[in-house]
């Protein structure tokens, strides 16, 4: 069954609550960062090191939200397009842009189905974006397709150990899996929105079905001192210091021979 359109409704209904409710408020704070910084707890990008030197790449940011990402990767010297679904969130982000100076496209498409030109980028970005919200079997291959030999692809998503602790009523994780692995693939939360969360093998097998080469998986950890996350509430900082709550991956796509 294909569930992509079922799941663009949800999606854009979600994210138009979401964005009237938290992320337009967050948005500014977030667009003023003297840094890339990564997931719930806002890890910085000169720790992690997930892009590397940016300067003069062409990058596309799959689910941008309200782009602040991609407004970042404007000021590391890089080319940014910025991709969401949600009308409302990309009004924020060109609110943003307006107050903060820094411009780049902004593009309302979904993630898997992107009408930007095959093989015109060096970089595609994915901060919760597309990762968790977009079927991996689809929008791999479009993250693959925008992307030049050699490319590369970073994305951050939910650990899947998080989506087996959640209650299937939703909620935050706890200590005690409550899901079977299988169960965790594709989620239609009961508050709206559907959620997909490969186990560390499928990602692998997904990515090289894909064309893609692993480079490297980080789990990441909250910072000692980490404030709890103004909304997403999935996990506390106190849960994901013990268990890995995000993933980090960094692949990048193998030349055709």
């Amino acid at each position: 069954m294909d569930h992509r359109r079922d799941d663009l409704v949800q999606h854009r209904a979600l994210w138009a609550l979401v964005n009237e409710r938290f992320t337009d408020a967050d948005a500014d704070s977030k667009w003023a960062a003297d840094d890339i910084r990564w997931g719930l707890f806002r890890l910085p990008e000169r720790e992690l090191g997930l892009l590397g030197d940016v300067r003069g790449l062409e990058v596309a940011e799959l689910g941008c939200g309200t782009a602040f990402l991609s407004a970042g990767l404007v000021r590391a010297g890089a080319h940014p397009v910025a991709v969401d679904l949600s009308r409302a969130q990309l009004d924020t982000a060109r609110r943003c842009q307006q107050s903060h100076n820094v411009f780049f496209p902004l593009v309302e498409a979904d993630a898997g189905a992107v009408p930007l030109r095959t093989g015109t980028f060096d970089l595609v970005v994915s901060e919760y974006g597309a990762a968790p919200w977009c079927d991996p079997t689809v929008w791999l291959a479009e993250a693959a397709r925008l992307l030049r030999p050699s490319g590369r692809l970073v994305f951050l998503t939910h650990s899947v150990t998080v989506a087996l602790c959640v209650p299937e009523e939703g909620g935050v994780a706890g200590d005690r899996l409550l899901r079977g692995q299988g169960d965790v693939a594709r989620i239609a939360w009961p508050g709206g929105g559907i959620e997909y969360h490969p186990s560390h093998g499928d990602w692998i097998f997904l990515l090289r079905s894909n064309g893609f080469e692993v480079d490297v998986l980080h789990e990441l950890f909250p910072p000692a001192d980490a404030e709890e996350h103004a909304f997403y509430d999935i996990v506390t900082a106190d849960w994901a210091s013990r268990w890995p709550a995000e993933d980090a991956w960094v692949a990048h796509r193998v030349p055709s021979k």
